[in-house]
Formats: structure tokens, sequence, C-alpha cells
């Protein structure tokens, strides 16, 4: 059992930046695929970007080359740093845990999930 607990975000202006943080309840490292999801007023949830056990990374095309996941190992502490940021970035963001085999930004991958961390852009 995994508890993921999300912070940072907030209101931000377009074009400015903000970094989101997940504390695990215990370290993931090497037995977790980590992800981030959000999810937009209205629309439905989308995988935002992943990283794997090795430590690859994939994103969504509409955040590559302004959104970073990363993770502290030894803090048991997952990031999201993003940059240019667009008032179509805004949404409640989750960070979550697969403790499966892959790594896919897939909701019916992960095994756990935050509660979320709200994001708001202005134009």
């Amino acid at each position: 059992q995994v508890q993921l607990f999300e912070s940072g975000g907030g209101s931000v202006q377009a074009g400015g930046s903000t970094r989101l943080i997940c504390a695990a309840s215990k370290s993931t490292y090497g037995g977790y695929c980590m992800a981030w999801f959000r999810q937009a007023p209205g629309k439905q949830r989308e995988g935002v970007a992943t990283i794997d056990h090795d430590g690859t990374t994939t994103y969504v095309d509409s955040v590559k080359g302004r959104f970073t996941i990363s993770q502290d190992n030894g803090q048991n502490t997952l990031y999201l740093q993003m940059n240019d940021l667009k008032p179509e970035d805004t949404g409640m963001y989750f960070c979550a845990a697969d403790a499966g085999w892959g790594c896919r930004p897939a909701e019916g991958d992960m095994d756990y999930w935050g509660k979320g961390a709200l994001v708001i852009v202005s134009s």
C-alpha cells in the first residue's frame, strides 16, 4: 500500500512556472511506475507524464518541452516542474503509482492515487 500526497501548484499567470510535489508514504524507487494526471473542468482525466522504474520518461504532446517529471528517490518524492504555463494547463493534478509491469499514462493501470493539487493559469 502506498499513500500519495500532492502539494504545490496554485494560481499562476500565463508564461509562468510552478512545481508540483508528490510525497509517497514509502519508497517507490524501482518498484513503481509513477505518473502525473490532470483533469480540466468539464473534461476527462488525462495522463500528463510518467517516469518508469529505469528513469524513462514520457509526456503527452501538449506539455512536451514545458513540463519535466522527476523523482528524488532518497526522499520518496515525485516532482512535476511546469514552465511556460498556458490557461489550458488549468486543472486538478493527480499523482499516481502503478505497481505492475509497464508504464503507461492510463488511468486503469494505476493502483494508487493522491487527492490532487489545483493549478490555475490565468491569461
